[in-house]
């Protein structure tokens, strides 16, 4: 497969693809590119309604054009950590970005959560998120408020009294049982609408069948993160490399 950042060409025949209604696997398997680089390249740029080539391939340019003023002539970027790929990691990152994307999230806050979930110390303050994304704090402000409120990020003091945001191991479990409950609240409000309909009319019966579906998702979800909590605590064996 060809590596090296997408061409104009290869874009515009996204851009066809898309229109047509392929898959992005088949699209990939056309320009023998990886998938989830077509994935990203078209949920980066406006989603498969709104996807074009054009303006794709020039904020790729723009992209390109930071990236380079971010590190100033003279000045040594750090050493990865632990011998790590600084490409690698942030092809990696993209991919992780537009997964979230497609889950629903929107785009800042993906890229919050991104950074998060990818730094070693699973936090960081809003002046790293800041230099990290290069974006403006007011940016960074409004991501943590909504990750927040859906229970994927939580607060803390440091040693220097800085406020920390942080993705822990017990995130996951949290916002999964937030998530259930507010599918149980779903299914009590369907559950309602069947005496105001009247019990036995078609509508009704929709209601009582979602109601009973949601339910059983809620109570499975909740069931499901119960007994596997302690898979997030889970400490794998590390390597001698790991550890240098």
């Amino acid at each position: 497969m060809p590596g090296g950042r997408l061409t104009q060409q290869e874009r515009q025949q996204i851009a066809l693809g898309v229109a047509d209604g392929l898959a992005y696997a088949e699209i990939a398997r056309r320009l023998e590119r990886p998938t989830s680089t077509i994935t990203r390249e078209v949920m980066r740029n406006g989603g498969p309604t709104a996807y074009r080539a054009d303006l794709a391939h020039r904020a790729a340019e723009r992209r390109a054009h930071r990236r380079r003023q971010a590190a100033p002539r003279g000045t040594r970027a750090p050493e990865p950590a632990h011998g790590r790929d600084p490409e690698a990691v942030r092809e990696y990152e993209e991919t992780f970005t537009t997964v979230l994307m497609q889950t629903g999230a929107p785009k800042m806050m993906s890229r919050v959560l991104t950074c998060l979930y990818t730094s070693d110390s699973g936090s960081m303050t809003a002046a790293e998120l800041v230099q990290r994304l290069q974006v403006s704090p007011a940016s960074i402000s409004k991501a943590i408020s909504f990750l927040e409120s859906q229970g994927l990020v939580r607060r803390e003091r440091d040693d220097r009294r800085r406020e920390r945001y942080v993705a822990d191991d017990d995130v996951w479990y949290q916002s999964m049982i937030a998530s259930a409950r507010g599918t149980t609240q779903l299914a009590e409000t369907a559950r309602q609408g069947v005496g105001v309909l009247g019990p036995g009319t078609p509508a009704a019966v929709r209601l009582e069948n979602i109601s009973r579906f949601l339910d059983f998702v809620s109570e499975s979800i909740i069931r499901a993160a119960d007994q596997a909590r302690d898979v997030l605590y889970t400490k794998t064996e590390q390597t001698p490399d790991a550890t240098d």
